[in-house]
């Protein structure tokens, strides 16, 4: 999976973009790099909620989130986010329909924001970005069949070491009820897998 190990605790806005589909045109990349809106948001803040359309998609440029859902009056994680990550309902983002998925910061971030609608709008005008919003989709669905192959044949010790690799030291501040949760194993048992890591 073309996951990347977070060596930088900040990334620049050109980063994240041309980390999903370099754009070697200088006026494709200024077009798309002036529709984000550098916002700041506190710990347990919810930027997307499942069952609404989400009318913007985020790119983290510094903190963490989760990815989670309901399931029985019990949530979920799915997966983690880290400076570079996108955050998006692909439901809403091609279909414009509700999305299943809750986003949720752990800590305050500074996250890039983008307006769907102004993103679709450029798409028309610029063959180079449609191709980039193709390829950002293409990534989140990889990432998507990634979670789900982790889940089936990894055992909760890889899928832990995996998540380490990712970022090492971000992973030492999330709650261990939360990285239970990822793994789809109790406290105590990932306890003894930190334990041994």
């Amino acid at each position: 999976m073309g996951r990347f190990r977070i060596d930088t605790p900040i990334m620049d806005i050109v980063t994240v973009i041309n980390q999903i589909a370099y754009l070697s045109e200088s006026d494709d990349l200024n077009s798309l790099s002036e529709l984000f809106r550098l916002v700041t948001v506190e710990k347990n803040t919810t930027l997307i909620s499942s069952g609404k359309i989400e009318r913007h998609l985020y790119f983290v440029k510094s903190g963490s989130c989760r990815i989670y859902y309901h399931k029985q009056e019990r949530e979920v994680i799915l997966d983690f986010c880290f400076p570079g990550d996108a955050l998006i309902s692909l439901n809403s983002y091609i279909h414009k329909q509700p999305g299943y998925e809750t986003i949720q910061t752990l800590e305050r971030c500074e996250l890039y924001q983008i307006s769907t609608e102004s993103l679709h709008s450029l798409y028309s005008n610029s063959i180079a970005v449609a191709n980039w919003g193709r390829k950002l989709a293409e990534r989140e669905t990889i990432k998507i069949e990634s979670r789900l192959m982790s889940k089936l044949f990894k055992t909760a010790s890889e899928s832990y070491d995996e998540l380490l690799q990712r970022a090492p030291r971000v992973v030492q501040k999330i709650k261990l009820g939360y990285i239970a949760s990822y793994l789809g194993i109790s406290q105590v048992t990932l306890s003894r897998i930190r334990a041994k890591a």
